[in-house]
């Protein structure tokens, strides 16, 4: 029976079992609840168990240590499920203490599911929007790594930060800019997008833009960002038609 199968009440009397299940085990130094729910197929089981941990995290100084320990042999495990769950549940607490579960994330970047490495974007993205500054010297550790996906993961990871806050992000895209591998350079483009449609956002970012170099890549992303405010036309601050009126003003083709 799914979470959402269930009522209100029960779903509210299901987090509070889930909770002290969670809290038993901590205390007992045991993973059979922990291991049950963060495996669950249901997603909200899942979420409903992660965001547990962090909230015992917070609640309970004396657990904290037993409780990043916990997260190391979790990340263990076989199933992708359990190893996913720990990340976010490791995200929860990255939102004030990022530091605390940085090696966490150092570990799940590199994780051989793709499930585990996306736990690692999302996690990101929330304490980025909270707790930008150790987020992005994480980001800048891995900003130019070998591994390609590591990169694309990364640029992924400040995207949420960046649409109250182009200009934190802007600089970290711009080292980006001559990228090779496609899915990195579209995730490049793919993020100038998402930080161009809220109000404020559109100029800050063509005027970053119009200092970068690579003019063919920058052409696409006025071009993505244009198709933005028309797909979050309910969103945005300009209609389609007037983020392209701007970017034409705006924009300059050669550098000034």
């Amino acid at each position: 029976m799914g979470f959402y199968d269930h009522t209100k009440e029960e779903r509210t009397k299901l987090v509070e079992k889930i909770n002290r299940h969670i809290l038993s085990d901590i205390h007992e130094n045991k993973v059979g609840f922990i291991i049950e729910y963060f495996s669950d197929k249901d997603t909200y089981i899942r979420k409903a168990a992660y965001q547990a941990m962090g909230k015992i995290f917070f609640a309970n100084q004396k657990l904290q240590n037993k409780i990043i320990l916990l997260f190391e042999k979790l990340l263990k495990e076989k199933d992708p499920r359990i190893r996913q769950s720990a990340i976010n549940a490791a995200g929860e607490i990255a939102i004030r203490e990022f530091e605390t579960v940085e090696h966490l994330f150092d570990l799940g970047i590199f994780d051989e599911h793709h499930s585990v490495k996306n736990a690692v974007i999302g996690s990101l993205k929330k304490a980025g929007e909270k707790n930008p500054e150790p987020v992005f010297i994480f980001a800048r550790k891995y900003l130019h790594h070998p591994d390609e996906e590591v990169r694309r993961e990364i640029c992924h990871g400040i995207e949420l930060r960046g649409r109250k806050y182009p200009l934190e992000v802007l600089p970290l895209l711009k080292e980006l800019q001559h990228e090779q591998k496609a899915r990195v350079r579209n995730m490049v483009i793919h993020v100038l997008g998402q930080i161009a449609y809220e109000a404020g956002c559109l100029e800050k970012v063509v005027a970053d833009l119009n200092h970068w170099e690579n003019k063919e890549l920058v052409e696409e992303a006025l071009g993505e960002i244009i198709e933005v405010h028309g797909r979050y036309k309910n969103f945005a601050a300009f209609t389609q038609r007037q983020a392209a009126e701007y970017i034409g003003k705006h924009y300059k083709k050669t550098n000034s």
